[in-house]
């Protein structure tokens, strides 16, 4: 959120977009001794890493014959949806003056699947619970999750409507 490299071009500063680059590797751990040979001879699990990070156990998800004790593409979609926007509201808090002294969300998703087997997301709802330090930023702190939905890095990346139904309360 708000990583831009300044350039100077003929005397003016302008503002140019910074490329960030990640790199995650997925391994398959669930070849039972016959590969893919049939669809339902095989696990669906794997292990997903990043360099210097724990490593995550996967699956797929549970009606598509994965282990439901591991992480699947669907639930981790979600919760980078959800990760993005919680980062991108407390940089636009902490820039509206709003002080956040809890934040806790229960997103949602609908994914429907085609009869030819494909399937999308048709939207995710994001449940933000956020604890401000004063009432007076009430107001400010639940408009401020509009700007942090333009903001996510990844919101901005699917094709599905990423909604928010914040609440916000202060300390008492």
């Amino acid at each position: 959120m708000l990583d831009t490299d300044r350039s100077v071009s003929g005397g003016t500063v302008g503002i140019r977009p910074k490329e960030h680059h990640y790199e995650v590797r997925v391994r398959w751990t669930g070849n039972t001794g016959s590969g893919t040979a049939s669809y339902r001879g095989y696990e669906r699990s794997h292990e997903v890493e990043a360099q210097g990070k724990p490593v995550l156990l996967g699956s797929a998800d549970p009606s598509f014959r994965g282990d439901e004790s591991c992480w699947n593409p669907e639930e981790l979609l979600v919760a980078a949806l959800a990760q993005c926007h919680m980062l991108s509201y407390f940089a636009v808090a902490a820039m509206a003056g709003v002080n956040v002294l809890d934040y806790r969300d229960s997103a949602t998703a609908v994914m429907v699947t085609n009869p030819g087997g494909s399937g999308q997301f048709t939207r995710v709802t994001l449940h933000p619970q956020v604890l401000v330090a004063e009432e007076s930023m009430i107001e400010t702190a639940t408009s401020l999750h509009v700007k942090a939905g333009e903001l996510c890095f990844i919101a901005r990346s699917v094709n599905f409507p990423v909604e928010h139904e914040p609440v916000v309360r202060a300390r008492s």
